[in-house]
């Protein structure tokens, strides 16, 4: 009979390798990006190119659907992502656009002029503009709390009609029915203007819009990759359960009094920092540059392009915006426009029988918008790439 021993292998150590693996650790897969974010970042790289190449009228356009682009975000997000109908979109992009006027407007002191400022920094003068803007937002949170559907809409209406009249009376402030020149944005001393200093990069002469350009290029990206990490997350969650059933929310935990008010803060927010390229943009703002129109347009914006979704929103924002710019810079080769108040259909009224007659085509055949027919797409790419795959 044959002895047996038992040998006991200790247990490795965290400074230990395990036996067999000769020292060596797995190294873990690397995960690879997304398609949607290399999308992202080659559309971007794109943008960042285009003013080597484009003329003044295409960087003008596209600073303003940078601008457009921000607060349609905005209004998605209230109205696609917690579903709370708002007409009010113009009166918080006049609070912002307004307000940077006079923060980073010069003052009266030499009495060149009849409206006051506080001559601030521009850049100082931009941010608290969004927060005051954020604010009437919040402030009119718990009135959106009482209401919904129609009546929302409605009490929202009134916001537009009453900042009006309060612009007005403030002429001090707003500059009245004539408006007031809008201050030229600075960063740390660099002037978004055609000179101060003057400035040329690859053999290009860099003037206003070329900056303005890319100003409005990062405060677009930034805005949407922050709203994209907000709607993915735990707080997108919470306002799309608010949005489908405020019972069932409530059930799950979720204070659905602070999130719709949360809601109305971001979305203001969007819209006061949208209000001041929308200003810059034009050059001179007025109190009636921000009438109900402008809330219709936002609307449409999001129909569009998709409500519930960040990318449709900016993709609507840029047929919107741009469509009335290209009318109005090929109306001499386009039959049938001709210019405001000669009798026929100008640029202008051209522009919106095509975005509105844009919007009934969608409700009608495509309810989901641009993304929905996007996401279609890419749903039978997918299924006829599976098909073709060997079983």
């Amino acid at each position: 009979m044959s002895d047996t021993t038992t040998q006991n292998t200790p247990a490795a150590g965290p400074g230990s390798t395990a036996p067999g693996t000769a020292g060596t650790r797995r190294a873990l897969p690397l995960r690879r990006p997304a398609a949607g974010s290399l999308l992202l970042i080659v559309f971007v790289a794109v943008l960042a190119v285009l003013p080597f190449y484009l003329e003044e009228f295409w960087l003008r356009t596209g600073f303003a659907v940078f601008g457009a682009a921000i607060g349609a975000i905005g209004l998605n997000i209230l109205v696609g992502t917690t579903g709370q109908l708002s007409l009010g979109h113009a009166f918080f992009l006049a609070v912002g656009g307004i307000s940077y006027c006079w923060l980073s407007g010069e003052s009266n002191d030499s009495g060149s002029h009849p409206y006051v400022g506080l001559g601030l920094p521009p850049l100082v003068g931009m941010v608290l503009a969004v927060g005051i803007s954020g604010l009437a937002g919040l402030v009119f949170s718990p009135i959106g709390a009482r209401l919904k559907g129609l009546y929302l809409g409605i009490a929202s209406l009134g916001l537009v009609f009453v900042g009006i009249h309060v612009f007005n009376s403030i002429s001090e402030v707003s500059g009245g029915h004539n408006g007031r020149v809008v201050p030229d944005f600075s960063l740390f001393g660099f002037t978004f203007d055609d000179t101060d200093p003057d400035l040329y990069v690859l053999n290009v002469e860099f003037e206003k819009f070329e900056r303005l350009w890319y100003l409005g290029l990062v405060l677009a990206v930034g805005c949407y990759l922050f709203a994209r990490a907000a709607l993915n997350g735990r707080p997108g969650r919470a306002l799309r359960a608010v949005r489908d059933s405020e019972i069932a929310a409530s059930v799950n935990g979720v204070n659905v009094t602070a999130y719709r008010a949360r809601a109305f803060l971001l979305s203001s927010m969007y819209a006061g920092l949208s209000g001041v390229l929308f200003a810059l943009s034009i050059g001179s703002v007025a109190p009636e540059s921000f009438a109900i129109e402008i809330s219709v347009q936002y609307l449409a914006m999001i129909v569009l392009g998709g409500l519930g979704s960040v990318g449709g929103a900016c993709a609507g924002a840029a047929f919107v915006t741009a469509l009335p710019y290209v009318l109005r810079q090929y109306a001499e080769s386009i039959p049938g426009l001709s210019e405001p108040g000669t009798g026929g259909v100008s640029y202008s009224e051209a522009a919106r029988y095509a975005y509105g007659a844009a919007v009934i085509l969608v409700i009608v055949f495509w309810p989901s918008g641009l993304a929905g027919i996007t996401r279609g797409l890419k749903a039978a790419a997918s299924r006829r790439a599976s098909r073709q795959a060997p079983t």
